[in-house]
């Protein structure tokens, strides 16, 4: 597959009402750690070398700020920019200095459903820690769409996603041989479906779900094995009902992959996953799943 400029998934930074007991929870809970703080945010990282990728800041209400992607070449930068208008986006700035811990240059884009993504090059990294119970990275986010086909052309057209399956519900992007960076949720709304966070192995996945339900947060989906992408996933409304997923053994594809449809991805009735032991999502996921808008600009 051409490498696609967009790179890897690097981090997403959201508002919350309340900053420190984000924190906390996303320390203590979840496992991520701060590695910097402002006055408003605060940034999170897992184990793997990213700077930070989560970022959390001060709001009057649950909102999605931007998606950032990590780019291989400052030349990658300015493809997405001169590709952004001819495929329905809006340039909103950049490339330019990014103002913010982890530093690094960025071009940042609006997609035509309003989604603002950035993408930066030249950030600041860590040295990977080996940690049995931290996620560390966010391997996918899933958008809701009211046009599943226009956003994805776009991605296919700025930022040179293939689609690697499609279900009835929803259509998987990779920009990179994660079988999806992206996903896109037929819905009636443009609107966070999810993010997902991978952990080392499937016992970790067991072991953070454990930690989740001592803590008071309940399973909502899961455990169980996804088809498209063969992940585990386990996954939980967050505060300010963020549904947040750990997740593993995330499928790796290359050009040699058959693009799935719809018939090739359903379950027998009453099965929610490939193992057939996962209940079906609840009632307050599937909610938590529509609510969470983009930051207009």
């Amino acid at each position: 597959m051409p490498a696609s400029p967009a790179g890897q998934l690097r981090s997403i930074a959201i508002g919350v009402t309340d900053l420190d007991a984000a924190e906390r929870f996303y320390n203590d809970t979840w496992h991520l750690q701060t590695v910097a703080k402002t006055t408003d945010a605060v940034y999170l990282r897992g184990a793997g070398s990213f700077h930070h990728i989560l970022a959390l800041h001060r709001s009057d209400r649950p909102v999605v700020r931007n998606v950032t992607f990590s780019v291989a070449e400052r030349s990658d930068l300015d493809a997405i920019a001169g590709r952004t208008p001819a495929a329905g986006g809006r340039v909103l700035s950049g490339p330019a200095p990014v103002d913010e811990p982890g530093g690094g240059t960025a071009v940042t884009i609006a997609d035509p459903q309003g989604r603002i993504l950035r993408f930066v090059h030249g950030d600041a990294r860590h040295t990977e820690q080996a940690h049995p119970d931290a996620p560390s990275r966010i391997t996918h986010v899933v958008f809701n769409s009211a046009d599943v086909a226009v956003a994805q052309r776009f991605f296919e057209e700025a930022l040179g996603f293939r689609l690697s399956d499609r279900t009835k519900i929803m259509a998987f992007m990779r920009c990179n041989s994660d079988h999806h960076s992206i996903a896109l949720a037929d819905s009636d709304a443009d609107t966070l479906n999810h993010i997902a966070f991978v952990m080392p192995d499937l016992d970790a996945v067991m072991r953070g779900a454990g930690r989740m339900s001592d803590a008071g947060w309940p399973i909502e989906w899961g455990v169980g094995r996804h088809g498209p992408g063969n992940n585990v996933f386990s996954y939980f409304v967050g505060p300010d009902d963020f549904v947040i997923e750990y997740t593993a053994d995330v499928l790796q594809v290359d050009d040699s992959y058959r693009v799935g449809g719809p018939s090739d991805w359903t379950w027998p009735p009453g099965r929610f996953d490939q193992w057939g032991v996962s209940k079906p999502p609840s009632d307050r996921i599937k909610q938590a799943q529509k609510k969470i808008r983009f930051i207009e600009q």
